[in-house]
This record gives structure tokens, sequence and C-alpha cells, in this order.
């Protein structure tokens, strides 16, 4: 039987409290952004190794019981799931549950938006590295900037708020750009997020991170942003905002400046495989337990036990080769 969210809450060996699932629902994706999957990439998992809908809401009713209260839905590409947003509805039922998200690239949102938010799905997190159409083309391998465009629009009119979008940012990239992102957020009410890329695969291994401190701060200075709070959801960003305090701008520093002590989150993998974190090879293999018959009970206990045994931090810095995945086959 499920524990009661009223059972003793998650808690790593650190002292750090749990209470942050992220699910991949599929590791497949319909673009190839250049610094998180290979053109050719073709190690995808079978399909018959995915877990069903019905196998994700045990697994995730299971994590609401111990305590976990957000849930986000990532990929690959979430919205290349059928039934995603069946699947949502479920989860945001869950009793005890405060906060339903999805990751995005964007490219299907138009067409899904509102049902998401039917759906229960309070929050969207929106891939956008560029508003420059070649520049997108060589990123993602795909002419499709005005899709995602689209979609933002579409899910601004369906009421999801805040629309984070999430701006991978490398040595190499304009600071120009990234200024011109930061406008048409502000411009449309999104809140833009840097993020500094992982050594995760080779594909991540290519790319030098710039200390987005540094960056955030010139770009917040010369926006007319003041330091600002989180906004809801929680989550490693760093925030400057509009004069009436909202959140504008944020900066994710994995590299210059890691908040692994504060890591509240684990992810599941799109077979069930639960991932500790996101830059070591601790892992337990939910999936595969629950495949072979095991109980509530016996899932609940090899959660407790995954937890208890969470890494302190990750070593991205210090043995970037360390995590030969990529960050599709991990969930974003």
């Amino acid at each position: 039987m499920m524990d009661a969210p009223s059972a003793s809450p998650l808690q790593d060996g650190y002292g750090r409290r749990i209470d942050y699932l992220r699910v991949s629902v599929t590791d497949r994706c319909d673009l190839r952004c250049s610094y998180c999957l290979p053109k050719d990439f073709k190690g995808f998992e079978t399909p018959a190794n995915w877990l069903d809908h019905a196998e994700m809401q045990r697994l995730v009713g299971l994590f609401a019981g111990l305590g976990v209260r957000k849930v986000r839905l990532t990929g690959g590409e979430p919205l290349l799931r059928r039934g995603l947003a069946g699947l949502a509805g479920a989860i945001a039922a869950m009793p005890g549950l405060a906060d339903l998200s999805v990751s995005t690239n964007g490219t299907r949102l138009a067409r899904h938006a509102q049902a998401l938010r039917a759906a229960g799905v309070t929050r969207l997190n929106v891939s956008l590295d560029t508003l420059d159409a070649a520049a997108f083309g060589r990123i993602t391998g795909r002419d499709c900037l005005a899709s995602v465009l689209e979609g933002l629009d579409a899910a601004r009119r369906a009421g999801f708020a805040p629309i984070k979008l999430n701006s991978v940012v490398h040595a190499a990239t304009p600071e120009a750009e990234v200024r011109r992102l930061l406008d048409y957020a502000l411009a449309q009410g999104f809140v833009l997020r840097l993020i500094e890329p992982m050594p995760m695969g080779e594909c991540g291994r290519g790319f030098s991170h710039t200390d987005l401190n540094a960056m955030g701060a010139r770009l917040a200075r010369d926006a007319g942003l003041v330091p600002a709070l989180a906004p809801a959801g929680g989550g490693p960003a760093r925030y400057w905002g509009t004069g009436d305090g909202a959140p504008a701008l944020g900066v994710i520093t994995p590299m210059s400046r890691h908040f692994c002590a504060s890591c509240n989150r684990v992810r599941l993998g799109v077979d069930g495989t639960l991932y500790l974190c996101l830059g070591q090879e601790d892992q337990v293999p939910l999936g595969r337990l629950l495949r072979e018959g095991a109980s509530d009970a016996d899932l609940v206990r090899a959660i407790r036990a995954g937890i208890a045994a969470k890494p302190e931090r990750h070593e991205f810095s210090s043995r970037p080769e360390r995590i030969v995945r990529f960050m599709a086959q991990t969930g974003g």
C-alpha cells in the first residue's frame, strides 16, 4: 500500500529534502540541438522498455505519497509522447501535489497548449537559444523557429504563467543575441533563464561555459532589473526582476557556481530508471523492479534506499568525462 503523504519525507544523507521529481516521458526529440544530441544518434531506448502511462502514474504516486510536491514532465521532447495531456491530468489530480510543469522545445506547443492547461499543467519551460532563424537552424538542425514562437503565443493565450525561456549560453554565444532574447522576454512577459552547458556526453563536452553570473549582472543592469526572489516552483536559478519584483532574468550556473548543497530533485527516466544526480551514475532500476512484480512497499523501500545514497554533488568541473549519457537520455 502506498505511503500516505504524512509519511516521513524523503531526505538524503546530507540532510536535503527531496520534494521535486522530473519525469522523462520519452527520450526522443524532434530537434538535434548541438549541445544535447549528435545529429546521427540512434541509441534511443526501445519503446517496449518505456513505462506506460499507468506505470508512470504508479511511480509518481509513490513519490507524491513520500512528500514530493513538484513534478515536471520532460524528455527528450515530451509532446512527442501520445496522450501526454491525459497523463498530466492524472498526475495533477494526485493528493498532495502542488505543482505540475512541462519542459518543451516548443515545436508542437501550439497544438497542445490548451489541452495541457486544461489538464492542470500550470507552468512551462520552453527552450529558446536564439531569435535568429539561421542560427536557430544551425543549433537545432531544423528551420522551425516560427513554430516555437507560435507555440509561445498559444501558451500565453492558454493562461500559462510563468512561461520561462531556457537558453543555453556558452563561451561562443554572442552577448548581443542574449540581449535580444531578454528584450523579447521582457516585451512578452516571459522569464528568460540563461543556462551554462554541462559536459554530458560528447556533445556537452564540446562547448565551453562562460560565467553567467557576470553576464547576468551586466544584462540586468543595462535593462534596469534588480535582484528578485525566485518564482514559484523552486529550482537553482538566481533572478533579477522588474521594479514590482516580478522575476524577468535568471541564471543557472552548474559550472561556475554549482548549487548542489540545495539540490531537491531526482529524475525518472522513460524506462523507470531513477537518476539520483545529473552528474553522477548513481541510479535505481525502479522500472525493472516494477515489471518484475515489486509491490508498492518494495518500490518505496528502493526509493528510500536510493535517496539515502544520493551523491553530495556532481563532478562536472573535476571529472568532465564522467558522464557518457546524453542529456536526453536522462531527462531535462
